[in-house]
């Protein structure tokens, strides 16, 4: 700590001021949970028996809303009181990536009973991994052991029909057009049942450990 920063502290401490403390922005905060719900101030005006006008105007940060209010809004609004009274949420601004895969210029990854294609190979860093498959197997039996990752995952059939097994649920058919998002750490694999093989888009969120 520097002198000049020493002296400061102590006039502060002298004088009886207190350091600076941001405020709690909390009209910013109601609009902000407002607005993730989809709610019109008309909404929690029914929510909270407190008047649009009113709403408005905390909002806006022209009054502070009272004690009541406060009660008012925590009880109509479902939520408690640390979460009025958190901060916002920095706002963050999106780099505009994008990252074309042209058809066929995937990265080729084969496996026994897949066959892989990594699609958006380019980008580092994202929160999803797409991914289209040749589904090579035939039968159940083909897999040593389930299939399982962290996250969760999204899978639609492109062409042909396959048989989803998964370790809680019976196994599942699906054709071309199909979809279905599941928790891929449960066990899961894909069969072909066509004549030619299935091939199928997934989509899989990233991680948080992965680099």
């Amino acid at each position: 700590m520097t002198a000049t920063t020493d002296q400061d502290a102590a006039l502060r401490i002298a004088s009886g001021r207190k350091p600076f403390v941001e405020p709690l922005r909390l009209g910013e905060r109601l609009k902000e949970i407002r607005l993730a719900n989809q709610w019109t101030l008309e909404d929690v005006s029914q929510r909270t028996g407190l008047a649009r006008s009113t709403l408005s105007k905390i909002e806006n940060d022209q009054i502070s809303p009272t004690f009541t209010a406060v009660q008012k809004l925590i009880g109509g609004l479902g939520i408690d009181l640390p979460q009025l009274l958190s901060p916002p949420r920095a706002q963050t601004r999106t780099m505009g990536r994008r990252d074309l895969t042209r058809r066929g210029h995937g990265q080729q990854h084969p496996t026994p009973t897949y066959e892989h294609e990594l699609l958006s190979c380019e980008l580092a860093q994202k929160r999803m991994i797409p991914f289209k498959t040749i589904v090579r197997a035939r039968s159940f039996d083909e897999f040593n052991e389930w299939v399982r990752h962290d996250g969760e995952e999204f899978l639609m059939v492109l062409d042909g029909e396959i048989l989803l097994y998964t370790e809680f649920y019976e196994p599942l058919q699906l054709v071309q057009g199909d979809s279905i998002y599941f928790d891929s750490d449960m066990g899961h694999a894909l069969v072909s049942v066509s004549e030619e093989d299935a091939v199928v888009l997934s989509v899989c969120t990233r991680s948080e450990n992965s680099p």
